[in-house]
């Protein structure tokens, strides 16, 4: 049976690859370099923004965009030099990947946000470091690091925050719904139309802000939308700002109980 074509529209999309049978693909720091180094010349070479990545011994996540429908050829050239670098240093031969990798369309700014923080979590989870940014193989460890390679200048983290560290870690340290990031992965293997909100509840929101007369009122209202159950990226969306800043007020809000 034929295999089901690769989705090739432009966009972002979450990708993730494993070594046959759950083998180590990365066992020394060479290994994670040259993989790095394979990133670097094929996303220049196609056209694709990397926005966030996790290598781990065993798998690696990227979030890519991509401006033309040439994802499978990017891959495809990142999975097979690699693999014909690995299997000559190590002295063995065969597949080294789990078949083809995975990939998910990113539908909207939820689910985008929430990969971000799952992908730079992962190291977190895996017990291999305490906190985000210290993992050597994450794009974190370069947003929160002295200096951001040429491989990610044009990440979205890099070029909403730049070196404002607070923030950066705002975003990723918040945490992941693994319910709603499988929800999410649903509809994107769909290519379903963005997630929204029910109208209603969202016409409601914009006439409670609708009334807010400064920034303290407005910060108020946010606390409250969020113990009636809604989200922050309905919250962020009918506000016109990015979601970390609602973030931002909710982990202030927090902050300030904490202290009383």
């Amino acid at each position: 049976m034929p295999r089901k074509p690769r989705i090739e529209i432009p966009g972002y999309y979450h990708i993730v690859n494993r070594g046959v049978e759950q083998r180590i693909v990365f066992e020394t720091s060479e290994d994670f370099e040259y993989f790095l180094g394979l990133l670097e010349t094929y996303t220049r070479d196609f056209g694709i923004v990397l926005h966030n990545y996790c290598l781990m011994n065993n798998h690696y996540h990227l979030l890519v965009q991509n401006t033309q429908p040439n994802l499978s050829k990017f891959m495809r050239q990142l999975g097979m030099n690699y693999a014909i670098y690995f299997n000559k240093k190590h002295r063995r031969s065969g597949h080294l990947w789990q078949g083809r990798y995975k990939s998910w369309y990113v539908t909207d700014e939820a689910y985008r946000f929430t990969l971000m923080r799952y992908i730079e979590q992962n190291p977190v989870r895996a017990g291999l470091t305490k906190g985000v940014g210290e993992y050597a193989y994450a794009s974190s460890y370069y947003f929160l690091g002295a200096e951001v390679p040429r491989l990610l200048q044009e990440a979205w983290i890099h070029r909403s925050y730049g070196e404002d560290k607070a923030a950066i870690v705002a975003l990723l340290e918040n945490s992941v719904d693994n319910d709603t990031l499988t929800e999410l992965k649903k509809a994107s293997a769909l290519v379903a139309a963005p997630i929204g909100e029910s109208k209603p509840d969202t016409d409601a929101l914009k006439r409670r802000f609708a009334k807010v007369k400064d920034t303290k009122e407005r910060n108020q209202v946010i606390l409250e939308a969020i113990a009636q159950g809604y989200s922050q990226h309905q919250i962020a969306k009918v506000l016109g700002i990015m979601q970390p800043a609602v973030y931002g007020v909710i982990k202030r809000s927090k902050e300030k109980g904490k202290k009383q």
